[in-house]
């Protein structure tokens, strides 16, 4: 560096403030268009009734709550994660949720940046990631999931970032797997992540003879789950039992298959198919689609690439779950990220994937409370299976790409074969 030239902290601060008043007047008027919509944040409204169910030693699965009628669907860990709703009033509540879900938008693209350019991270390039994450996140606090996450008060940019936080920590981290281990334990679906993670330390611990971060990271959340589960099973016997024996097997609790908002394969069947029980067709589906794609992700994993691992894991999650509501896909930040890093044509494959989760097409087709998504016509069904259908071209993309690197060419075999035999030869003579 000549001594005449800036340094790395001083250049050029303006891009950086510009980004950040970007982004403030990006969310400022995301946060003018949720009230003028009259959002009615239904889903912490839940949350803070389960919290204070809790607190009045009442049952929690015979808890009903909103005009709705909506019941708690999550273990009872996430009941004591809720107990901070009932501290305040409600609209100080509903404030603060928005508040406190637009400074997770920011985390997730800061993280999603990490994932997909570690390099990002490094020391002397953090206003850089600052100032991408900050452009970033003005435009994607309006993508479909991110919206009705909001609208909702819902807690899965929550589960994602705390997921991120694991996978991007630095190698020999003690921490990582907390995140996964605690989404699980409110979640469940995030226990995918823990079979990628288990999956791939055992290949890599195979290859190597040796502990490695993917491994550990597994075994701590493992541990971290099932250390807060019995916990829940010794301060909430009652509670606990009724979840771990009933609860989780009654589907039709959280809602019916085919209404559009599911946006996960069994919603898709269940539209097809004109039913609210696809039965063996999704079981199937979700065994063939799931087990491909994280054969793919452990692959990728196996071979170093964390992002792509990380990313086709979490969709797969989405996929093959029974129920997965339009919002709990905030997983299309770091996909479309990736794709913008990754494709060859960034600009159209990315502009393609982001125009399926911006354009709110699933919301198109009727939708109301009469059930009119067991009539679908072809048109209507496929706008509401926008998201998994975006997912699976992703998916087949990929694995063509994975397939045609898979084996060289025939002439680059033949050239390998001579440099091989080449040295050979010469010290023969």
């Amino acid at each position: 560096m000549s001594p005449s030239a800036p340094s790395p902290s001083r250049a050029r601060p303006w891009p950086l403030v510009a980004a950040a008043v970007t982004c403030l007047i990006s969310f400022a008027a995301f946060w003018v268009a949720q009230r003028v919509a009259h959002v009615n944040m239904l889903d912490v409204m839940v949350y803070r009734a389960e919290a204070e169910t809790l607190r009045a030693g009442g049952d929690l699965y015979a808890m009903r709550a909103t005009s709705a009628n909506l019941a708690m669907t999550y273990p009872p860990f996430a009941a004591v994660l809720f107990l901070p709703l009932t501290l305040v009033g409600v609209p100080l509540m509903r404030t603060l949720s928005t508040a406190g879900n637009l400074l997770l938008v920011v985390a997730l693209v800061r993280l999603s940046l990490q994932l997909v350019r570690p390099a990002l991270a490094a020391p002397g390039r953090r206003a850089d990631l600052w100032r991408t994450t900050l452009w970033v996140a003005a435009a994607v606090v309006w993508c479909e999931p991110v919206w009705t996450t909001l609208r909702y008060g819902q807690i899965n940019l929550l589960v994602a970032v705390a997921v991120l936080w694991d996978v991007t920590r630095r190698e020999g981290s003690r921490w990582a797997g907390l995140g996964i281990g605690l989404a699980t334990a409110v979640k469940l679906t995030p226990g995918l992540f823990v079979v990628l993670l288990l999956a791939a330390g055992l290949l890599l611990w195979r290859r190597d003879r040796g502990m490695n971060q993917w491994l550990r990271t597994a075994l701590t959340a493992t541990g971290v789950f099932l250390a807060t589960t019995l916990t829940m099973v010794v301060a909430l016997p009652a509670d606990s039992r009724t979840f771990w024996t009933r609860t989780l097997f009654e589907t039709g609790r959280v809602g019916h298959a085919e209404e559009t908002a599911n946006q996960s394969l069994s919603g898709v069947l269940a539209r097809l198919m004109h039913t609210d029980a696809p039965g063996l067709w999704w079981l199937a589906a979700a065994v063939l689609l799931g087990g491909a794609a994280m054969a793919l992700a452990i692959r990728a994993a196996v071979r170093g690439d964390r992002a792509v691992a990380v990313v086709v894991t979490a969709v797969t999650a989405l996929m093959v779950s029974p129920i997965s509501w339009s919002h709990h896909w905030v997983w299309c930040v770091p996909l479309l990220i990736l794709l913008y890093d990754r494709a060859t044509r960034a600009w159209l494959t990315t502009g393609a994937v982001a125009l399926a989760f911006a354009s709110f097409a699933l919301w198109w087709v009727p939708h109301d409370p009469g059930r009119p998504e067991l009539d679908q016509n072809a048109g209507q069904m496929l706008l509401s299976a926008v998201y998994p259908l975006t997912a699976a071209a992703v998916f087949a993309g990929y694995a063509l790409a994975v397939w045609r690197t898979r084996r060289p060419t025939a002439p680059e075999e033949t050239r390998e074969a001579v440099a091989v035999r080449q040295p050979q030869a010469v010290a023969k003579e």
